[in-house]
């Protein structure tokens, strides 16, 4: 990456919730010496969110900041060219995403977001992952709860299997935590539009290339009760088992014949039978556009959980990997997983762009295909816990430190991030 460029990161949406909590996050744990910048529309709100930072570091009082907005292409244009890394956690990303990403694969520089908006994805992939696989850029979408912890947490699994032979991974999901206007927002479009999104989710498996004599499939498991984990369990049809395909298929070491499987697991029942009715109901709705206004102003942009809130908040996701005779578990677990965990996962993902020895990559590529064991080492020092459970020897290096996890089972976030 040029060394001429003013930043070495920029974070874009430092006013919204999520983005004001990845600051504070890079505030207390980036280097002295980064070069970063805070971007947004509104100046006035921008210099708040500087205050706040320059209380928990004075040296932040000069933190530069960048007036620029999701409908101003210029104004993206001389974020992405000042900038080795910029981040995003404006959305929903299919409404405001597409003209930053545009401008990063243009300028060679490598982005970041939180999306968990399949279409938004697949979309970016089709118009952008060719220009920047020419320019340099790494574009990695799904860097927050969605799609981190099943990424990172398949491939740690498979450091515990063989895979010269076929290997099968399921990933089960418990999660407890509040959502904020944005992640509801990001699932009402997603919602709204899931003809579309199945539509581009085809014509991106057509352009996809395919790595010869493997096979790489991201299957749907059943709704049932798993004796093993003494929970019941339902198929999650979210972004992440496509993202832990897509790493499979650019990597090698997923071996020549993958599978993998991703379930959402609650100890009751009901519960189970509640999540699904209302969220059935839920899309339904998004379909309506007069009950879809009155769904969209249930929120306000910039609303979300208080810190006592999130502080309450966890995930846990189990994964059972069977391969050459051999099985082993494995568990990633942390706290509050929609906005405290995904702050942490995207600012020290930026880090690693920055600072880290990477694998020479670009286009539109995983957390896994572009940071691998780098961004593993990170989120493990930074309190995010991999660690194996049953099958295998476990590295004890790899595990970091046991959440709380208390209180009452209650469903987990929605499947979609912003």
């Amino acid at each position: 990456m040029p060394d001429h460029r003013a930043y070495d990161l920029v974070l874009f949406g430092a006013t919204g919730f999520t983005g004001a909590l990845t600051a504070d996050y890079l505030a207390r744990h980036a280097p002295a010496g980064l070069r970063w910048a805070l971007a947004g529309r509104n100046p006035e709100k921008l210099a708040k969110v500087r205050d706040r930072l320059a209380a928990v570091d004075p040296a932040l009082a000069g933190l530069p900041l960048l007036t620029a907005d999701a409908t101003d292409p210029e104004s993206l244009r001389a974020v992405a060219e000042g900038s080795r890394v910029v981040v995003s956690t404006v959305g929903p990303y299919l409404r405001y995403g597409e003209p930053l990403v545009a401008a990063c694969a243009r300028a060679g520089t490598d982005y970041l977001d939180i999306t968990g908006e399949p279409e938004f994805v697949d979309l970016m992939y089709l118009r952008h992952h060719a220009e920047a696989a020419r320019t340099g850029a790494r574009l990695v979408h799904t860097c927050g709860f969605d799609s981190v912890p099943y990424d990172l947490g398949v491939w740690f699994t498979l450091k515990h299997l063989p895979t010269d032979g076929p290997v099968t991974v399921d990933g089960y999901v418990r999660a407890g935590g509040r959502f904020s206007a944005g992640t509801y927002h990001s699932a009402l479009t997603a919602f709204e539009r899931s003809g579309q999104m199945s539509r581009v989710a085809r014509e991106r498996r057509a352009a996809e290339p395919r790595p010869a004599g493997r096979r790489v499939r991201a299957v749907p498991g059943r709704v049932g009760r798993s004796a093993e984990l003494g929970m019941w369990v339902a198929p999650l049809a979210t972004v992440d088992p496509q993202v832990v395909r897509r790493s499979a298929l650019a990597r090698p070491e997923y071996g020549p014949d993958f599978t993998y499987r991703h379930f959402a697991a609650v100890k009751r029942l009901p519960t189970m039978l509640a999540a699904g009715a209302g969220l059935t109901a839920l899309i339904g709705l998004a379909k309506v556009p007069p009950a879809r206004r009155w769904l969209y102003g249930r929120l306000t942009a910039g609303q979300g959980p208080t810190a006592e809130q999130r502080a309450k908040g966890w995930f846990r996701v189990r994964f059972v990997g069977t391969g050459g005779g051999r099985r082993v578990v494995t568990e990633v677990s942390g706290g509050d997983p929609g906005y405290d965990e995904t702050a942490k996962m995207l600012a020290e993902a930026a880090l690693c762009l920055v600072y880290d020895d990477l694998p020479a990559t670009s286009g539109q590529v995983t957390p896994v295909t572009a940071m691998g064991d780098a961004l593993l080492d990170r989120l493990v020092r930074a309190g995010i816990t991999f660690r194996v459970v049953d099958g295998a020897g476990g590295d004890p290096d790899r595990a970091g430190g046991d959440p709380d996890g208390a209180g009452r089972e209650r469903p987990g976030p929605p499947p979609v991030a912003a």
